[in-house]
């Protein structure tokens, strides 16, 4: 994928993401929380340029590097959110004022990540970004749905599914 493509996805991907946290959500495990974040990454891992070829390591640094900072701002992202419990059980969360600064945060650091691999002599592409942003983004729901399950209180032990009180006849069905 082109560079400029890339970073439009990327500018898409965050834009989409900063309008739906900072409006009021129902917070729910059951979404495909896993879709743009899947996305970005396969989308990144497919670029084959992820790595600088003449400074490996250094490049593997960097992108560790990267995705460590992803999991800590999607870590404070998740923090900084508010979570609430509306009369009907529902479990909601909206980003506030910090969560922004988190962002801030974030765009800063991997501006410093990006200056640094300039410095080294690095040859950077935007898949490092989406990588990053594809661990941001699950972190920050898992940490949500981990949260929003515990102002439920514990979970029963047994919930019964359906068919569970019908008695079964103890010869084998036949298709």
């Amino acid at each position: 994928m082109s560079g400029l493509l890339n970073a439009l996805v990327i500018v898409a991907a965050v834009a989409l993401v900063i309008v739906r946290q900072f409006r009021a959500g129902r917070i729910d495990a059951d979404r495909r929380w896993w879709v743009l974040p899947g996305i970005l990454a396969v989308t990144a891992l497919r670029d084959p340029d992820l790595l600088d070829a003449r400074h490996p390591t250094t490049s593997a640094l960097l992108l560790g590097t990267e995705l460590i900072v992803g999991l800590a701002i999607g870590a404070a992202w998740a923090r900084t959110t508010r979570v609430w419990v509306e009369a009907d059980g529902s479990v909601w969360g909206q980003s506030t004022g910090a969560s922004a600064a988190v962002w801030l945060a974030g765009i800063a650091l991997r501006l410093g990540l990006f200056g640094l691999g300039i410095l080294a002599g690095l040859h950077q592409h935007s898949s490092a970004l989406m990588l990053g942003l594809a661990a941001t983004l699950p972190v920050r729901s898992g940490l949500l749905v981990l949260r929003a399950r515990s102002l439920h209180g514990p979970a029963p032990a047994q919930v019964a599914a359906y068919g569970d009180r019908v008695p079964r006849s103890a010869l084998k069905e036949r298709v």
